[in-house]
């Protein structure tokens, strides 16, 4: 037969359909003459595949048994661990599509792979930010029951939320103290003092190397910028070109809007402060092309092009995936952002403006973490840069982004 194997139960068209002898179980013993029968597996059952008995036993908390706590009190256990287990998720995601990013070259068809774990991990986040309306079934009295058993443990001691703060690219000097700590990591050691099993995760995930912020900036420092790459000799001076072109185009849209800003001006002193708002935007535009050396410089002028020629320019066939990744990126931080500061809605809706059981100021630290916890800001400062389809500047190769660009 074709391949030089038989499917089970086929018959020989040489022998009658009675001499065919009863199929063993497949596939046969190759090391013996003889046909050795496969052990059946056990049917697979939802509750061992998902270990339902072991899942459902652990919301307990210090208990012995969860019979000994309140539903209240199950219910803040339960959903705490449903956001560990997408938190879980989450990593793997990111992890996914970062190590992709690692890569020299990135492969352009593995793009869309990226995409889609950011679109996942997006979205799961919204799953956990409608969790939250789960936790204000709780009245106050309901939790200030059970809040005290909580003292010292805090959310600030979920390793994986932290790992994912990592992995994301999340500076240490950008971090907000949240107590007395001396670092971050001196929250994760136990009430003892010892590194606990959580602080020793994070810091193997601290050692993974190039975050998804540096993996992602060392990707569009290595774009080509107008058909120009980074190693082609007159890549310097292409890319003084293109940002030249650029900038005089975004005068030139930004001055239109100005004429219809003041033209609606409520006095001389409203008209002063639209001059001043227009006049500060284009000189940070300026500031944000002329990086100093210790905001990186050059390397850093590079990446911010890189990310507004693809922004800009997202139409062309050859962008379409790379211009899909940022926006992908935007959206996930976004997305962050919204739950940190549902957090912080939902613990002042239930304890209100009462230190936190780690020793925070609770709801005050919740809100400035949301705001400050920012870690693809060049990627949202481009928005601020985005001029109209036609009024971009005309590239001098576009043909290089087509779907077949010249080598």
């Amino acid at each position: 037969m074709a391949y030089g194997v038989a499917l089970q139960g086929s018959i020989d068209p040489g022998r009658s359909e009675k001499e065919v002898e009863p199929s063993l179980s497949w596939p046969p013993d190759l090391r013996g003459d003889t046909l050795t029968p496969v052990t059946e597996q056990k049917p697979t059952t939802y509750w061992d595949y998902i270990q339902i008995e072991e899942l459902t036993a652990l919301q307990s908390g210090l208990a012995e048994s969860e019979d000994e706590i309140s539903n209240d009190e199950v219910l803040f256990i339960t959903v705490h661990q449903v956001f560990e287990l997408w938190f879980k998720l989450i990593l793997r995601e990111l992890r996914t599509a970062r190590d992709l990013f690692r890569k020299e070259p990135v492969a352009e068809q593995e793009l869309s792979g990226a995409a889609r774990s950011l679109e996942r991990v997006t979205t799961i986040l919204r799953r956990c930010t409608d969790h939250f309306e789960v936790v204000e079934t709780l009245t106050t009295r309901d939790y200030l029951a059970f809040r005290n058993k909580l003292f010292p443990a805090n959310g600030f001691q979920s390793r994986q939320l932290r790992q994912i703060e990592i992995v994301m690219g999340l500076a240490d000097e950008d971090r907000i103290p949240f107590g007395s700590e001396r670092g971050f990591l001196a929250a994760l050691k136990e009430p003892d003092g010892t590194p606990s099993t959580s602080m020793q995760k994070v810091c193997n995930t601290q050692a993974e190397g190039a975050s998804f912020r540096e993996a992602i900036d060392e990707w569009l420092y290595r774009t080509p910028i107008d058909g120009v790459s980074l190693e082609d000799p007159d890549s310097a001076a292409s890319l003084d070109r293109f940002l030249s072109k650029f900038l005089d185009a975004y005068d030139s849209e930004s001055a239109s809007s100005r004429s219809i800003a003041l033209a609606n001006a409520k006095g001389s002193a409203d008209a002063e402060r639209i001059e001043e708002l227009y006049s500060d935007e284009r000189a940070s535009v300026r500031a944000f092309f002329s990086p100093s050396e210790s905001k990186g410089g050059a390397r850093r002028r590079r990446i911010r092009a890189a990310a507004l020629f693809v922004e800009t320019y997202r139409e062309l066939p050859l962008l379409a995936w790379p211009r899909e990744i940022l926006d992908s990126l935007v959206e996930l931080e976004q997305q962050f952002v919204v739950f940190r500061q549902r957090h912080a809605r939902m613990a002042e809706r239930v304890i209100g403006r009462r230190a936190g059981t780690g020793g925070t100021s609770g709801v005050a630290y919740l809100d400035k973490t949301a705001l400050k916890y920012r870690i693809f800001r060049d990627l949202w400062a481009i928005r601020t840069l985005q001029i109209r389809r036609e009024a971009a500047p005309e590239l001098d190769k576009p043909e290089y982004y087509g779907f077949l660009h010249p080598e």
